[in-house]
């Protein structure tokens, strides 16, 4: 006698059919579609057991069915993400959601490199130097409007130049006759000591520094023979052609100060009236 081979909920024999068997017994195809299968949650029909079926977050997809809420393409062997409860394609995703680009509008895809700047979006090789049209990337750049440009471009178009040498002035600097110089450049005409911070003065449109300005070109003084400047305050006294400091310009014999007061030359030297009577 044959032995009973039935599907275990319509109890029909699977002799010559298909079947499935599950732990409680052997189903046939319709009882197993029936009672076992999920329902599509894209299209709410069975998903039966000769179709493929996809998973996603508790919800079961047909193959046919796992598709991008926008442009209607298969997921199914596609990067995808899940936005607001709609699956969406990578190209989808970043066309609705990335940034974009302002050089060459085209979207910025995430995870690749990029630099953002006042608000804007650029992809690294599209964000180039707006006068050597190479890409600046990870260098310093100058703003100028809606212009970007790499430091040696900037500084070649726009930043002064040293009157001296003719280089770029980027940070510090002098002005002098309204001309720019760097300070390392601003030098004394003569020793070549450098005047940026110090007291100077000019002779013929050249800078010179106190010491070699009185040495070559002040009128020196009668008494000790140094440079009469008149910086710092300094005031001397000329007679005929002669000069004296002020502090200088004392009787040759009792060395009482002369200064706003009368006095007698005697041959190179001058003197009070009390030691001028006394000759």
């Amino acid at each position: 006698m044959t032995e009973c081979f039935d599907c275990d909920n319509c109890k029909e024999s699977l002799y010559g059919r298909k079947y499935i068997q599950m732990d409680n017994g052997p189903y046939c195809i319709p009882c197993y579609d029936a009672h076992f299968a999920n329902t599509c949650d894209e299209c709410k029909e069975l998903i039966g057991h000769d179709c493929r079926e996809l998973y996603y977050e508790d919800r079961h997809y047909h193959e046919h069915c796992f598709r991008c809420f926008r442009c209607d393409r298969s997921l199914a062997d596609e990067p995808f993400t899940c936005q607001d409860e709609e699956l969406l394609c990578n190209d989808c995703y970043c066309n609705e959601f990335s940034s974009k680009c302002i050089a060459c509008e085209k979207t910025v895809m995430p995870g690749s490199r990029k630099l953002e700047y006042n608000g804007q979006t650029w992809h690294e090789h599209c964000f180039i130097c707006s006068s050597c049209q190479q890409p600046i990337g990870s260098r310093s750049f100058i703003p100028d409007n809606k212009d970007y440009y790499c430091v040696p471009c900037y500084e070649s178009k726009f930043a002064p130049r040293c009157t001296r040498c003719k280089k770029s002035l980027t940070k510090g600097g002098v002005t002098y006759r309204d001309e720019p110089w760097h300070k390392e450049c601003f030098v004394c005409t003569g020793c070549k000591t450098p005047l940026a911070g110090q007291q100077f003065t000019s002779q013929d449109d050249n800078p010179y520094c106190i010491k070699c300005f009185g040495n070559l070109y002040a009128k020196k003084c009668s008494a000790c023979t140094k440079p009469i400047t008149g910086f710092g305050g300094g005031k001397y006294v000329s007679f005929e052609d002669r000069h004296w400091h002020h502090n200088c310009f004392n009787c040759a014999r009792c060395k009482t100060s002369l200064v706003g007061k009368g006095f007698i030359p005697d041959n190179d030297e001058i003197l009070c009236r009390d030691c001028s009577s006394d000759l």
